[in-house]
């Protein structure tokens, strides 16, 4: 269907891509990945034919149709947002528009000039609006808003209508960038199970790990000016990419011996008659050897702590008999919420449910109605959302912004930390008022880690973050010894961070005092949904569509206080396994390094032609694996640590 043959581009007096190639067959399912800056966005225009290859040839088969999916700024006109939504081409929307414009002024007739209601069927017409208020329905939009004009929505809901216009079209190739960084979890979800079955090729970008697990069978990578194709999901990619890498760093390390000890030969000889010509034929051979290229760690874990904030008291913040509405509709009627030291509560349910106005609540930006907040001793709250970016100071650099904290801090410290959150070398001295707004928020997230309250609340936190500072949050939110309350679509985040769950929904919240899975084992859910514990659709909007969850009696809040305690002590178990596991496997490999040593001490290794060289090999593998266990090793210690193991 798709075939990149070869493809050279260098941009700005860089290689993106040398000599790569790829196949895209009909319903292959690919995730495209590769640090920020790589390439990606422009393997997608040159896929598009927006950006011509210095080289090679992209193909399609004929009559292929490719549908695209920006990650920000898709244009909006006039249109309402089910005309967007049936947008598949002009003159489908010229139909449509003709049509209701003639239903209206004339009602139960038929157009006389211009069969248009012909037409309009023969394009799928009927079928194709009822597909669209479906696939609207599930990206969470209600049917009050299909007839809005589309520019009154903001950014974030003119991409969802845009996908919805792509999922009703079904090009036979869909090119998604970043198609979940706008989706609240219930809506990610719901798109994640339709494109399960979409009957067409995908080849998407995307930082969300759990997304990319679910629904890819093909991972390509953009390294070394390459397309490296993995067969499998996410998790199985990052487990070949390793073994490539100890094989990488093997083969290079045994190339650079092999040319130092032939380099050895020609510096000792060259100058000898006798031996001149020798030396000057491994010379040439060195030079004619294809060399291999030095390895170039681009997922190295990040080994800095942050500041820790002040020690609260126990009782962190308190949410008394809350009401709370917006015009007709009522959010919260009489709520109760309460949060202890230590706890890092993630909000879960679907859009329009109320999570971020309960965060709003607790962070006083939005004041009850009635009702009261109370915080605890000690207790210094930090907000960030997605608007977060309003409050920094335009005129100075990211640099200076990001060192303007009450913390001492060093300099090199802070361009650590930035370089973490993709503001990397002369990226530091752009203005704040020139960066975009997920750049704003990226800026405004790392000054929060350089000065954390003790109570840290955050609106969907990992939008806009590639992988790499996705873990890189992850490990300072680990650290953080405060009290977090979190909104997330990012299931891999809710998992390394989360230890309790709180669904919202019709206006009750429900409590799950335990971690992602625990959550999931109550509700049923499967391991990567938000689940519903109600019967209700994935699709309900909070507005009583799905039947309301009582709220957990005190005995039944011990009962499941017990269970998440087995839970937690089997979990524990488990990671005891698995790092003595790793402490046998490493000690083993110890010894078997030492063994190899001593084997190289005696002279008879040397005599047997190749015994020497296996056993340097041999070396040369098992460090990168120590290196790599012993990693392992830590992070299991750390999470065994953290459950008091």
């Amino acid at each position: 269907m798709l075939t990149v043959a070869g493809i050279e581009k260098t941009f700005g007096g860089r290689t993106l891509f040398k000599d790569s190639t790829l196949q895209i067959n009909r319903r292959d399912r690919f995730g495209l990945v590769g640090p920020n800056g790589a390439g990606k966005s422009t393997f997608f225009k040159i896929l598009l034919g927006e950006e011509e290859p210095d080289d090679g040839e992209v193909t399609f088969e004929r009559g292929i149709t490719r549908g695209f999916l920006p990650q920000e700024s898709a244009p909006v006109g006039d249109e309402t947002v089910l005309e967007l939504a049936t947008a598949i081409t002009p003159e489908f929307l010229e139909l449509r528009r003709r049509l209701l414009a003639w239903d209206t002024t004339h009602p139960d007739d038929i157009d006389p000039h211009d069969d248009v209601h012909s037409q309009y069927n023969e394009l799928g017409g009927y079928r194709v609006e009822a597909e669209a208020k479906k696939i609207l329905n599930g990206l969470a939009f209600r049917q009050s808003d299909f007839e809005r004009p589309a520019r009154e929505l903001s950014g974030g809901w003119v991409m969802r209508a845009h996908l919805a216009r792509l999922l009703v079209m079904q090009p036979d190739l869909l090119l998604l960038d970043e198609p979940t960084n706008h989706l609240d979890l219930e809506s990610l979800l719901w798109l994640q199970e339709y494109l399960k079955g979409y009957p067409g090729a995908i080849l998407m970008i995307s930082h969300d790990r759990a997304f990319l697990n679910e629904l890819v069978g093909n991972i390509v990578e953009i390294r070394f000016s390459k397309l490296v194709k993995y067969r499998g999901n996410y998790d199985a990619y990052l487990v070949q990419r390793e073994q490539a890498d100890i094989q990488h760093q093997a083969a290079y390390e045994n190339q650079q011996r092999e040319i130092g000890r032939m380099m050895d030969f020609v510096d000792r000889f060259r100058a000898k008659a006798t031996k001149a010509s020798q030396a000057q034929s491994k010379l040439k051979a060195i030079e004619k050897m294809e060399r291999i290229e030095a390895p170039v760690s681009d997922t190295g874990s990040i080994g800095f702590r942050f500041p820790q904030p002040e020690r609260s008291g126990l009782k962190v913040v308190e949410l008394t008999d809350i009401h709370q509405a917006y015009g007709a509709n009522v959010v919260y009627s009489g709520i109760d919420f309460s949060a202890e030291r230590g706890q890092r509560i993630v909000l879960v349910g679907p859009n329009g449910a109320g999570k971020s106005t309960l965060l709003k609540l607790l962070a006083g930006v939005v004041q009850p109605q009635s009702g009261e907040l109370k915080l605890g001793h000690n207790v210094k709250h930090g907000y960030f959302s997605q608007y977060r970016g309003d409050v920094l100071n335009m005129d100075r650099t990211i640099l200076e912004e990001a060192l303007d904290t009450p913390q001492r801090v060093t300099e090199q410290f802070v361009r650590s930390v930035l370089g973490c959150f993709l503001f990397r070398d002369d990226d530091v001295f752009k203005k704040i008022s020139v960066l975009s707004g997920g750049e704003k928020s990226r800026v405004a997230l790392v000054k929060i880690l350089l000065n954390p309250p003790n109570l840290l609340l955050m609106d969907e936190p990992t939008t806009h973050l590639d992988m790499a500072s996705i873990d890189a949050l992850v490990q300072a939110l680990r650290q953080f010894e405060g009290t977090i309350i979190f909104i997330s679509h990012d299931v891999y985040f809710i998992r390394e961070l989360a230890n309790h769950v709180v669904r919202v929904e019709n206006g009750e919240l429900r409590h799950y005092p335990g971690p992602y899975q625990y959550y999931v084992d109550k509700t049923g859910a499967t391991p990567n949904s938000p689940a519903t514990p109600s019967s209700g659709s994935s699709n309900s909007t909070g507005k009583g569509e799905a039947k309301a969850v009582p709220a957990v009696n005190r005995k039944e809040q011990k009962r499941l206080e017990a269970q998440a305690r087995q839970a937690k002590s089997k979990e524990r178990q488990v990671l005891r396994e698995k790092v003595a596991e790793m402490e046998a496997r490493i000690a083993k490999l110890e010894a078997r390094h030492v063994e190899l040593l001593g084997l190289l001490e005696d002279p008879a290794a040397y005599e047997k032609d190749g015994k020497a060289l296996a056993y340097n090999r041999e070396i040369s593998t098992i460090t990168p694996q120590v290196q790599s266990l012993t990693a392992a090793w830590e992070a299991e210690s750390e999470k065994l640590a953290a459950l008091g193991g």
